[in-house]
């Protein structure tokens, strides 16, 4: 039986599309390609360096306080179990219930502090997404002063960081595809 799980296609896509996209790049002399180590290009900035201390000092400050949350409910446990022969089944479920009620609030305090849309994230947006902007735009300007159709970060995984758009192949292939746009 032929199973095709969807990790995989995503995998043949996303290779089917970058050997695309190198192909039209490729058929078209203009098109050149370089790289940048934004890694690199982020130490150096002064400003990335101070917003990050102010990240990680942050970001410390509050794990802390979530451990202390959390070894509170630890304790609030061990002394239950130590004490449940001892407690009449009221005094066991008025102590079980301050445990979950703290339990709860520690998570809720981890989830607000570090959640998804928590004030890390937050931070983090505040104080670095204008230095990657800027850095963004640079790298933008150099490519087309440059003539580079496209640039790449290879810093951790390989990411496009800027294509020009007359380099854009998408619409071709949905054409050759049978789609309209």
């Amino acid at each position: 039986m032929f199973t095709f799980k969807i990790q995989d296609m995503k995998k043949t896509l996303y290779s089917l599309f970058f050997s695309l996209m190198l192909a039209s790049l490729s058929a078209q002399p203009a098109a050149k390609f370089g790289y940048v180590d934004s890694d690199y290009i982020l130490s150096q900035i002064p400003e990335y360096k101070a917003a990050q201390n102010e990240l990680d000092k942050t970001s410390a400050q509050w794990q802390k306080e979530v451990e202390l949350k959390f070894a509170e409910v630890e304790k609030l446990s061990k002394a239950y179990q130590a004490d449940a022969i001892l407690l009449t089944d009221e005094m066991k479920k008025k102590r079980e219930q301050e445990i979950a009620t703290r339990e709860k609030e520690a998570k809720d305090f981890q989830k607000q502090k570090f959640g998804v849309d928590g004030e890390l994230f937050k931070k983090r947006q505040e104080l670095v997404k204008p230095i990657q902007d800027k850095v963004y735009n640079a790298i933008k300007s150099v490519a087309e002063k440059k003539g580079l159709g496209v640039i790449l970060d290879k810093s951790g995984q390989l990411t496009i960081l800027y294509v020009n758009p007359k380099y854009d192949a998408s619409d071709d292939v949905l054409e050759l595809l049978g789609y309209k746009k």
